[in-house]
């Protein structure tokens, strides 16, 4: 059976996409000679439904056209939008269509469908039965995610006696709530609006036309209207929730979010992905609305007849449409709000409505998105990656309810030694209960922190002297780059592109992303990057240089190991110029790479050194910048230099005590040695396990610091996808394109190649989320390649661990594109 559907757009800026593609599409025309110049499109077909196999195999075919026009512009003129709407079902009828839909206000111009029905050969629907069992389908399950029996609460229809607002309201006495329903003024009684509900019910309603009054007395609301902006949202009551079934919307959407409130689309259904659409199955996030969703199902059904036509609604008959609907594999949808899915733990959030303690990790999700950082929250929750983990111990994270993850971030290079290791935290433990003082720098020395600058002048490469303690890798950075001006009386650093070295103004002027910099220039100036193991490059740069700052692996840059022998000419270079040679080994230290320092694989003996992240073994902030006494002397080395440069949390005794057991751990359990041995192993495990898959580019890596690089290439793939789009619509549309200006051509070619590589930085999340997801591993994207996924576990990670995330990827590399990429 053939179905055909009469829809409008429910905004302007839908309403302006549904005029452009009806005047490429004239002008397709004109070029193809389907058509004479001028001719005119009163609805513009969308390729949206072509065949729909329902969940039961049953089969029916759709014709869905758009009027150029909103509820607004039709309600505007109502008479002579009834004219055109009954122009275009005939013209539906005479394409085939057996049964056509009204969507919206298509059916309410026509006295809700009647006057078009008594006009046209064709039956009829507006679809409001579907619609009104989505949204009373939702407002139940809002009402038993609040903890409420339906007995319990009163619920607001604003729009009665509209089609939908009556209806809903029989059905929620039926259901035994209590209501409050508001009318338009001066059109009937309170006593007549009455007798349109059973006389058993009328103890629990009350009837009003004041929207503010109802705004005031329900938090439970259904908006039924369609009149148009008739709620305002900053007038509703802390923790109300607002079922918008109206179009146009009855809500107006607020400047500024309220998250204490909560406004659901109505009348939406989804479809299970048993339900096949043009050879597509469809995703049970997409959403259609409830009238159209109805003359579809009727459509499967084969019944052709004016199913919901005026404004009496049988209980009985939205029942049975919302059952078959079911059947075929169309069900209510989701919870979304103004077009975007909700979960429905935001129902939780809301005030007022339970007094028990609410879940922490639920809580704790809110409290990061309101009060830390909203927009990264929301990536979090999209990727599945909002867990909130409450213990840890080794490489193993565990949530509230006792699952567990394998961490393979590590702290992004802050956990060498595991989660809480037993040594660290007994350290902690007894300098805390032995009741020691953790601040007494620049009154007195802190022996513990004395002890500590000893301790890693001993270790560290080169004739290091001097130690200065802060609370973070860019903080030391920060501490090196002022020490190198100090020392010089030269301006100018020279930097590594592709380098990261901090966020702080000074360290994220020598960090080599603009993405992280535009936003904050001008940075400091004089800065000047250099390609990463360009030795000429460098050359060239540091005459009259202060400092050359370097990773000696470039760790969010994608794990990319410099040129064997590198670092040794850098450090030759920058001595020759008078330069103070930097190394930053904030992610590489401390055993991370298989030495207990990065650049003595080379033999370097850098000039200044920083420290942070395993310091402390992942159990306080901690920093640390190391420097030859030649440079530091140089610098501060006088009774009024010695205080230049300070910090009144750095260099507390308690992080210090936490350093010391760190280093006594790194060393007695030879964790270096044992990050060469288990990084070999992770690397062979993986480059077999990867090997079969062309998306990846590349497994590399030093120590127990490696990566994954993709190599994900969707190129072409957006020009294919509008070329096929085009081929589908009627009239020659890649013709059209010829006629678009240079500029606008352009501007689409380079926003092509920008979705193209998003596409590739998606598979990699994707792998990443499929990690934790369905393997409950850990891992994530560098910062400065969206297409490598950094893998740092703790060195305290085991074999069998290393070997489990191997075989993952494998599993996870197989499914990540959505086809077989898999050629054995």
């Amino acid at each position: 059976m053939k179905f055909g559907f009469l829809a409008h757009p429910v905004n302007t800026g839908q309403r302006n996409y549904v005029r452009a593609a009806a005047l490429l599409s004239s002008m397709a025309d004109e070029r193809t000679g389907r058509a004479p110049s001028g001719a005119a499109r009163h609805t513009v077909p969308m390729p949206m439904f072509g065949t729909v196999v329902s969940a039961t195999g049953h089969r029916c075919e759709g014709d869905l056209r758009y009027l150029p026009h909103t509820a607004e512009d039709l309600l505007r003129r109502a008479t002579d939008a009834v004219d055109h709407v009954v122009a275009q079902v005939e013209d539906l009828r005479r394409a085939g269509a057996q049964l056509v839909g009204l969507g919206g206000a298509t059916s309410i111009v026509g006295n809700r469908g009647l006057t078009t029905q008594r006009r046209v050969d064709v039956p009829l629907t507006s679809g409001n039965s579907l619609t009104t069992y989505s949204a009373h389908e939702l407002l139940r399950t809002v009402i038993a995610r609040l903890g409420r029996r339906p007995s319990d609460v009163e619920v607001g229809i604003v729009g009665f006696p509209g089609a939908i607002g009556l209806a809903m309201a029989r059905l929620l006495l039926d259901d035994g709530c209590r209501l409050h329903l508001v009318h338009r003024k001066g059109r009937m009684r309170p006593e007549q609006l009455l007798d349109e509900l059973p006389a058993a019910a009328h103890d629990r309603v009350t009837i009003g036309d004041d929207v503010a009054e109802c705004l005031r007395r329900t938090r439970l609301i259904v908006a039924a209207s369609s009149a148009g902006g008739l709620i305002d949202c900053d007038d509703l009551r802390p923790g109300s929730v607002v079922v918008d079934v109206a179009l146009p919307r009855d809500v107006r959407r607020p400047v500024r979010e309220r998250r204490d409130v909560l406004v659901l689309d109505g009348g939406l259904v989804s479809a299970s992905d048993a339900v096949v659409l043009d050879g597509m199955e469809l995703a049970t996030s997409e959403q259609i609305n409830g009238c159209l969703a109805e003359t579809v199902v009727l459509a499967l059904e084969e019944r052709a007849e004016s199913f919901s036509l005026g404004r009496e609604l049988d209980p009985g008959r939205v029942r049975e449409i919302g059952e078959l609907a079911r059947r075929h594999g169309f069900l209510p949808s989701a919870p979304s709000s103004w077009g975007r899915l909700v979960r429905l733990d935001r129902i939780d959030e809301l005030p007022g409505w339970s007094a028990e303690r609410p879940d922490p990790a639920e809580s704790t999700r809110r409290r990061f998105r309101d009060n830390v950082n909203p927009p990264l929250a929301g990536f979090y929750a999209v990727h599945g990656m909002d867990r909130v983990f409450t213990r840890g111990s080794g490489s193993t994270l565990t949530t509230a309810d006792g699952v567990e993850y394998l961490d393979f971030i590590g702290g992004y290079g802050s956990l060498n030694v595991g989660h809480n290791h037993p040594a660290v935290t007994a350290a902690v433990g007894q300098f805390l209960t032995a009741g020691e003082p953790t601040f007494v720098q620049y009154a007195s020395i802190p022996h513990r922190t004395a002890e500590l600058a000893e301790r890693l002048c001993e270790i560290a490469p080169g004739g290091m002297r001097r130690a200065f303690f802060g609370n973070s890798g860019a903080e030391a950075v920060e501490a090196a780059l002022k020490l190198a001006r100090a020392a010089t009386g030269r301006t100018r650093f020279v930097h590594a592109e592709n380098s990261y070295h901090g966020k702080t103004f000074g360290a994220l002027s020598v960090t080599g992303r603009d993405h992280y910099r535009d936003p904050f220039r001008p940075m400091v100036p004089d800065c000047v990057g250099v390609p990463f193991g360009d030795e000429n490059a460098l050359r060239e740069a540091i005459a009259g240089a202060a400092a050359f700052i370097v990773e000696p692996v470039q760790g969010e840059g994608g794990v990319v190991l410099p040129p064997p022998g590198y670092l040794t000419a850098a450090q030759r270079i920058c001595r020759e110029a008078g330069a103070v040679f930097i190394v930053d080994e904030i992610q590489t230290g401390l055993g991370r790479t298989g030495a207990m320092f990065a650049c003595e694989h080379e033999g370097v003996e850098p000039d200044v050194l920083c420290l942070a992240k395993s310091l402390s073994g992942g159990l306080v902030p901690i920093a640390a910048t190391l420097s030859t006494a030649e440079v530091w002397d140089a610098a501060y080395g006088s009774s009024s230099g010695s205080l230049l440069h300070t910090s009144t949390f750095g260099g507390g005794n308690l992080a210090s005590v936490a350093a010391l057991a760190t280093l006594d751990l790194i060393e007695s359990e030879k964790l270096a040695a044992r990050a060469e041995v288990m990084g070999r192993r992770l690397r062979d495990a993986l480059t077999e396990a990867c090997a079969p898959f062309e998306f990846v580019g590349e497994v590399r890596g030093i120590g127990l610091m490696n990566a994954i690089a993709f190599d994900a290439r969707y190129d072409g793939a957006v020009r294919t996808a509008v070329e096929d789009m085009a081929s589908r619509l009627p009239g020659d549309f890649r013709a059209i394109a010829e006629l678009l200006p240079d500029p606008v051509r352009e501007v689409l070619r380079q926003a092509g190649s920008s979705v193209e590589t998003a596409l590739g930085d998606l598979l990699c999340l994707r792998f990443v989320a499929a990690m934790g997801r369905d393997h409950r591993i850990l891992t994530f994207v560098t910062a400065n390649r969206n297409q490598v996924v950094r893998l740092q576990p703790p060195l305290v990670v085991t074999e069998a661990e290393i070997d489990r995330f191997a075989e993952s990827a494998r599993a996870v590399c197989e499914t990540a594109t959505g086809i077989h990429n898999n050629w054995e």
